[in-house]
């Protein structure tokens, strides 16, 4: 099976939203990286799948779009509907592609701003065979079964009752053996209720921590689940422990991690006080008792050790509270993630990151084909534009707009200019 026929989440293309007021597109690789300057609309770009991920996922119906929930939180649409360029958007689009072992198939949804709340405009789906065939259905609110009859191939004309209405946060018109609506929405559906979000702010560690499911559907952001996974492996999955415990090695930070249940609702996460190979279970100590960089960084860890191939796992600056060569030693986790068939999206900042992904391509130890570099820019009218690069089998990937690595060298220089100045100026002008 090649690379492009593995089930997930594909493409990502997004316009009206935010700083992103021209449609924006992005390819979602096993390793897919966001970068860019602050506010220069990474975030953006994923915003509205957590949005409809927090919509399907909400126990009561929120209407087509929650847009204040656990992943995302907006109190007006105007806040989230693009002021960039020369006037506020009216509505704004997501279009979100997936593919499988037979079609790839896409679902591009408009938004608008309603009398009450925000309403769906208008919804196409499309569908492509690996044989050639293609499908395509274009919907809007109230539209006549007349208007569907000659969009779909059928044996039998429609009944009057089967109009187009709201399905969560998609339109459907119904008819339930229609394969063409019901397929391909719920294959988008499935790999957003999938996707795993881990958001940056990640709160402090915790002396105990609540008992919650352990997958695979993590509603929510994921931080809350990751300790009774850990908690979960340690009684059933002892190699998956394993893993993690071996990761949090290779980054430098302990060598060993466990649990202990507390009562029937909580648990208490302990991990290894020294980083050598120590067995001893007196040489555990809370979380909470040692840095911040293994309670921030054990969620990634855990994130993509529990993904499955093709699973969606969105981290927001995964490199956080992290020691530069902590930084660049994840980027061999989230390989291992990758080559596994998980679809990594990490939002950094950090350069040590980039290099450790690119040194991995260039030893040969990760694929370039799986990998995607996004460089997110704003002109000066305020819009996003982004810019995709492939990787070479060097690991270079060409000009990007700004590279991390000027910023490095151009600080490093003007510090050495100014050490120069310090030591030899006196003396020139004596």
């Amino acid at each position: 099976m090649s690379e492009e026929k593995i089930e997930g989440i594909t493409k990502i293309a997004v316009k009206g939203f935010k700083s992103i007021a021209e449609k924006c597109e992005i390819d979602i690789r096993p390793l897919t990286i966001l970068a860019g300057a602050n506010s220069s609309g990474k975030s953006s770009i994923m915003q509205p799948l957590l949005m409809l991920k927090q919509t399907l996922e909400a126990p009561y119906d929120p209407g087509p779009l929650l847009i204040e929930g656990p992943n995302v939180q907006f109190t007006f649409a105007k806040q989230f509907l693009s002021t960039a360029g020369e006037k506020q958007a009216s509505c704004f689009q997501i279009r979100i592609e997936t593919c499988d072992i037979f079609a790839s198939n896409s679902v591009t949804t408009t938004f608008r701003k309603g009398q009450q709340s925000v309403e769906i405009a208008g919804m196409i789906m499309e569908s492509e065979t690996w044989d050639g065939s293609a499908q395509r259905l274009t919907l809007y609110p109230d539209m006549p079964s007349e208007e569907i009859e000659l969009q779909v191939d059928q044996h039998r004309k429609l009944d009057g009752s089967e109009v187009v209405r709201r399905s969560g946060c998609f339109l459907d018109f119904g008819y339930q053996d229609d394969e063409i609506t019901l397929n391909i929405t719920e294959d988008i559906e499935y790999h957003i209720f999938h996707t795993i979000h881990l958001p940056g702010l990640r709160g402090n560690p915790e002396r105990s921590y609540k008992l919650t499911s352990t997958g695979p559907w993590y509603p929510g952001t994921f931080e809350n689940y990751a300790v009774s996974l850990v908690h979960e492996w340690q009684e059933t999955e002892k190699e998956r422990l394993k893993v993690v415990a071996n990761a949090l090695h290779t980054l430098g930070l302990t060598r060993q991690v466990g649990t202990e249940k507390i009562n029937d609702a909580r648990i208490e996460l302990r991990v290894g006080r020294l980083l050598h190979d120590n067995s001893s279970e007196t040489d555990m100590i809370n979380i909470a008792d040692v840095g911040f960089g293994i309670s921030q960084v054990l969620p990634v860890l855990v994130a993509v050790i529990a993904a499955e191939p093709g699973q969606l796992v969105y981290l927001e600056q995964p490199e956080l509270h992290l020691h530069p060569r902590a930084q660049v030693a994840l980027a061999q986790v989230l390989a291992d993630a990758a080559k596994r068939g998980v679809r990594v999206v990490a939002e950094t900042h950090s350069s040590l990151l980039l290099l450790g992904v690119q040194t991995l391509v260039a030893e040969g130890d990760l694929s370039p084909e799986l990998v995607k570099l996004h460089w997110f820019t704003r002109r000066k009218d305020g819009i996003t534009e982004v810019d995709s690069v492939d990787l070479d089998e060097a690991g270079t990937y060409g000009d990007w707009p700004v590279d991390f690595d000027d910023v490095s060298l151009n600080v490093q220089s003007r510090f050495l200019d100014a050490v120069d100045n310090v030591r030899f100026g006196d003396k020139e002008t004596s």
